[in-house]
């Protein structure tokens, strides 16, 4: 009927056992089995917890994104200086950590949540770092941050990472998060966005550090690696100047990343 309505026709159709023609009526028009033999799982605990926040949040939470490009020669040059000297190795996603640990500092309005009505802000700062595992995705949390030295993120993004493999994170180093990373630049992704972890104000979605051609003040064309940080903020608490003034501290550190040394 009009509009998709139901009509008589549709009803003794139904009663005769025949399909109305009409646009609603031809969407299966395979019959059963079509799809071959159906495999009906049921999520674990973890997974339906997931689905249960993310589901949650995204009928919640007026998100919006931002992006900004980082050029990430320099924290390359700079992994590459602590090559030997450094163990473990600090990762471009640890340098992340710690230039979202600062940034949070300077800008604890995205250090914060909204919850029931008020603005929560944090004196920690605690950046939750996404990890996928066995069919699901697991968040533990490098706590302080902001005041461990590079060095000590790297080795407890790496405990962190070795326990989710494990299955032997506790409950403990998954709670507590202020802010999230999640990285899958590694993976070769460009650009994604993600879902907000509730109750925190904003997660960071990271993506792959690829070679482009880049205008220099000079008018010079070079080949340098730029990767795009995209943040998906909550409006309720952070506005679009607070999301792009955070990613601007984020993006100076990791421009220029001696000072995530000290």
């Amino acid at each position: 009927g009009p509009d998709g309505r139901v009509v008589k026709a549709d009803v003794v159709a139904a009663g005769n056992g025949a399909t109305a023609a009409g646009p609603l009526a031809s969407a299966d028009v395979s019959g059963p089995g079509a799809k071959g033999a159906v495999e009906v799982i049921e999520p674990n605990r973890t997974q339906q917890l997931i689905a249960r926040r993310m589901a949650s949040a995204k009928a919640t939470i007026p998100e919006f994104q931002v992006t900004v490009e980082v050029d990430s020669e320099a924290a390359f040059e700079l992994r590459e200086q602590l090559r030997g000297q450094a163990e473990p190795l600090p990762s471009l996603n640890d340098l992340v950590i710690k230039a979202c640990a600062l940034a949070l500092r300077v800008h604890p309005g995205v250090n914060a949540a909204y919850v029931d009505g008020h603005f929560e802000r944090y004196g920690r700062v605690n950046i939750g770092m996404a990890v996928a595992s066995e069919g699901t995705l697991v968040v533990p949390t490098v706590f302080d941050a902001d005041v461990k030295s590079l060095t000590e993120v790297a080795l407890a993004t790496r405990a962190l990472a070795a326990k989710v493999r494990d299955a032997t994170v506790s409950p403990s180093e998954l709670a507590g998060a202020t802010f999230t990373v999640s990285n899958l630049g590694m993976l070769g992704v460009a650009r994604f966005t993600a879902v907000i972890n509730p109750p925190q104000a904003a997660i960071l979605a990271v993506g792959a550090a690829n070679p482009r051609a880049v205008v220099g003040a000079d008018g010079s064309v070079t080949a340098r690696r730029v990767m795009e940080l995209t943040i998906s903020a909550d409006h309720r608490i952070v506005y679009g100047a607070d999301a792009a003034d955070f990613l601007a501290t984020v993006r100076k550190r990791l421009e220029r990343p001696a000072g995530l040394l000290l």
